[in-house]
């Protein structure tokens, strides 16, 4: 293998891990220097010759000419006799300057420094890669799904590198093909087994907002500020929005002319349902927009204990819990209370609170059905039985014996 068959290797090699050219000359200059000490002991008397632009590596060693019989090392001196063989009018004391051809280190020694070189740019590339990567979190990342496991996907960015979008960060409805452009947020850039690992996200609150950043302006330029999202990946988000100038409306702004903004949104996000509100530092206020659409007749908050008691109509209980309880969940972690719904009116005098049940119902049960937004003995009994078994993870077993135990101790 001669000089320019290596570093056309070395260039093909360059063009694929994408390193440029100049990087890569650098590299192989200090691989060379390292094995010229390595064979001679020294690189100080070695020039090494580079040309980025046509990939060409010259070697060349420098040697003092002594007279005959006075040589004391050979890699840096050289007997007139042997120099003037080289050219006939060199004199004692001149440097005699000859290239090093790279068959000369040896088979062994170059296919060490090949490897030894493919291993640098390996770790370069990597480097470069989770550098990159790493200033990248929290931004949204487009790429192509170009492997599907169970527990995982691969996508590939423009420049090929490698992306992992693991199930749980994955929209429960989101169906990828081999092929697919896929859009997420950079959640997390960290180093697997010396290699890095740069895991997406499409159900973390931050792709949420980096997609309202991307179809609102007023938000990408700081007029109106999200102050916080919650969010039931494929189902729900509540989205507290705030704006300093009086003229613009945040609500409005976010969600556009006839939900224009919104909807490519909710697209995106396999038709999630948004709730954007008016943020106040008003908790009062705060819990009431948070459990829109349901209209609130009146609360009792326990600031200490960061609780509060909210009753309603009949008719306005379900819409406060919202399907599968989320909306009563998202408005919980929305305002940072622990949300205790109850009908208003004398109905609720004849109710029993469910931790009175804790002596004949298991506690994770109870805690099942207060999740859901059922605090009462009559808010369960409220709720078809096929309801329940949907919005729980409890059985039909489990529930028919709920509701026996609830509607004994009502009825007596």
């Amino acid at each position: 293998m001669d000089n320019a068959t290596l570093i056309e290797s070395f260039s093909e090699f360059k063009e694929f891990k994408n390193i440029d050219r100049v990087t890569m000359m650098n590299i192989l200059e200090e691989v060379f220097r390292n094995t010229l000490i390595k064979k001679y002991g020294t690189d100080e008397n070695f020039d090494i010759i580079l040309n980025p632009d046509k990939g060409d590596l010259e070697i060349w060693q420098n040697r003092e000419i002594v007279p005959d019989g006075e040589l004391e090392d050979e890699h840096s001196q050289i007997e007139y006799s042997d120099a003037i063989k080289i050219e006939e009018d060199f004199e004692i004391g001149e440097e005699v300057s000859q290239e090093i051809k790279l068959e000369e280190f040896g088979r062994r020694n170059i296919l060490t420094l090949r490897q030894f070189l493919k291993s640098t740019i390996d770790d370069l590339e990597k480097g470069n890669i989770f550098n990159s990567y790493k200033d990248r979190v929290g931004e949204i990342v487009t790429g192509e799904v170009y492997q599907i496991w169970r527990k995982e996907i691969l996508v590939l960015d423009d420049e090929g590198n490698e992306l992992i979008m693991p199930k749980s960060e994955q929209i429960k409805t989101d169906f990828f093909k081999k092929g697919d452009s896929v859009r997420a947020v950079v959640a997390k850039v960290e180093m697997r087994n010396n290699a890095p690992a740069i895991i997406l996200s499409r159900t973390a609150p931050e792709f949420l907002e980096r997609l309202f950043e991307m179809e609102v302006p007023e938000v990408f330029d700081g007029l109106i500020t999200i102050k916080k999202i919650v969010r039931e990946p494929g189902e729900r988000a509540k989205v507290a929005v705030e704006s300093y100038d009086d003229r613009i409306d945040p609500v409005g702004a976010c969600v556009g002319m006839k939900g224009s903004r919104i909807h490519s949104i909710v697209r995106e996000l396999k038709n999630e349902n948004i709730d954007v509100i008016n943020y106040t530092a008003n908790d009062q206020l705060l819990i009431t927009r948070a459990l829109s659409p349901a209209k609130i007749t009146s609360m009792e908050i326990d600031e200490t204990k960061r609780r509060v008691s909210v009753f309603l109509k009949p008719d306005q209980v379900s819409l406060a819990i919202g399907k599968g309880g989320h909306n009563i969940k998202l408005a919980g972690k929305l305002t940072g209370y622990d949300i205790d719904v109850y009908r208003d009116g004398d109905e609720i005098e004849d109710d029993v609170d469910l931790e009175e049940f804790s002596d004949e119902i298991d506690g994770w049960i109870i805690d099942e059905l207060k999740a859901i937004g059922c605090d009462t003995a009559r808010s369960v009994l409220e709720i078809p039985a096929e309801e329940l078994v949907k919005r729980t993870d409890l059985e039909d077993v489990t529930i028919a014996e709920v509701l026996k135990i609830l509607k004994d101790e009502l009825e007596s």
